[in-house]
């Protein structure tokens, strides 16, 4: 039988795995009931699993009979603080929710750890399970790769493979070589003057309309100093300054969201808006204080090995059914820091219910977002096909 054909024998047991995580989501680094319902779905199997210290992490190493690479597959285990609005009846009731479809991530993993475990006398290298918390924040990659996850077999992997679930027509696939998906940065940007009465503004040194002119020139900046074929988004969300009408502040707050595409554009970006603020705060007598902090880079796909999984899913399930995007995902993905160590792909599963138009589904991090679990036998299968014929490669 085919992993394909194994897996729908598997599928009920994923959809209660996938429903029962649904109903108890956690949020952030520290998921311990998510950890042992894991732990318990991976009872039975000839694994390695081990747990983490700094994060309530997973790792299972599948050790084939034969001699052969490591290849690493990865799927996280947080919700969100969302609350939740679908009206499913194993919806959340915590005040937390899995608006992300980590849940289907969690369940799909468990799926492909059973499907190759039982072809462990035929497997050619060892598969390492990566199931990790804190994707969503404050970033649980990193930990793990610090606490050993990429080692944890006695050599790296050659190779590296993520899924994630997003809206779109049930059932079929996309990927994309190079730049997948974005980089998420935090900026603030402070003028830093002195305060007054409002009747005597010649007195004071105001930083309000130096911040007003700075976000008006960062937006200039970033159309005028990027390319538009390596783009930055600069969605400013917050101002503050001052609490009475009459009261000129000390200082002024600019922060919010950038995204950036490349390693050379995140490096370059805080430069000019130090730039950009020292200028226009000169010119104002004030003094600018930027505070720049990167969170997830870009997530860059290897290009040997997406054309390898393109290749592989096309196989499996028709060229109807797996096509490439397009254009990159403005949206940020922590599994950027193992593509940093490891070359891989990160693609992408479609899976909105079948009577809900696509075109109006609820995105993800949406309370009425929706995820068809239907899929959970296609996406185990699929990233147990991809380890398996990625090991098959050497």
């Amino acid at each position: 039988m085919t992993f394909l054909e194994d897996a729908q024998l598997l599928h009920p047991e994923l959809v209660a795995l996938r429903r029962t995580l649904h109903t108890n989501p956690e949020v952030g680094t520290h998921v311990p009931w998510t950890q042992q319902q894991v732990l318990r779905a991976l009872e039975g199997l000839d694994l390695e699993v081990s747990t983490g210290e700094a994060l309530t992490s997973v790792t299972a190493v599948l050790r084939g009979a034969k001699p052969g690479p490591t290849v690493l597959l990865r799927g996280d285990m947080d919700g969100l603080p969302v609350v939740e609005q679908t009206g499913l009846e194993y919806a959340s009731t915590n005040g937390a929710m899995h608006a992300c479809g980590h849940d289907l991530h969690t369940a799909a993993l468990v799926g492909a750890a059973r499907l190759l475990s039982a072809r462990r006398d035929e497997l050619a290298g060892n598969i390492t399970f990566m199931f990790q918390p804190g994707e969503e924040g404050p970033g649980g990659a990193e930990p793990m790769i610090q606490e050993g996850v990429l080692d944890v077999t006695g050599e790296r992997p050659v190779a590296a493979f993520g899924l994630h679930v997003n809206p779109g027509p049930c059932g079929t696939f996309s990927y994309r070589p190079g730049t997948a998906m974005a980089g998420a940065n935090n900026l603030s940007v402070t003028f830093h003057g002195r305060g007054g009465h409002g009747s005597q503004p010649h007195t004071a040194l105001d930083p309000v309309p130096a911040l007003c002119e700075f976000g008006t020139a960062l937006q200039t900046m970033v159309t005028r100093r990027f390319s538009v074929f390596d783009p930055v988004v600069a969605t400013m969300t917050r101002l503050s300054a001052g609490a009475v009408n009459n009261v000129i502040p000390d200082s002024a707050t600019m922060s919010g969201d950038v995204r950036t595409l490349s390693r050379e554009t995140t490096d370059r970006f805080p430069r000019l808006v130090q730039e950009l603020a020292d200028g226009i705060a000169a010119s104002h007598g004030l003094r600018a204080e930027v505070d720049w902090s990167e969170l997830y880079p870009p997530t860059v796909n290897d290009a040997a090995e997406t054309a390898f999984v393109s290749d592989t899913l096309t196989r499996m399930f028709g060229a109807d059914r797996v096509s490439p995007n397009k254009d990159p995902r403005m949206g940020s993905e922590d599994f950027s820091f193992v593509l940093q160590e490891v070359p891989g792909c990160y693609f992408f599963l479609h899976c909105t219910p079948p009577e809900v138009d696509p075109a109006a589904a609820g995105w993800n991090h949406s309370p009425t977002v929706l995820f068809d679990d239907s899929v959970l036998g296609a996406q185990a299968a699929a990233l147990a096909s991809v380890a398996w014929e990625r090991l098959a490669r050497g």
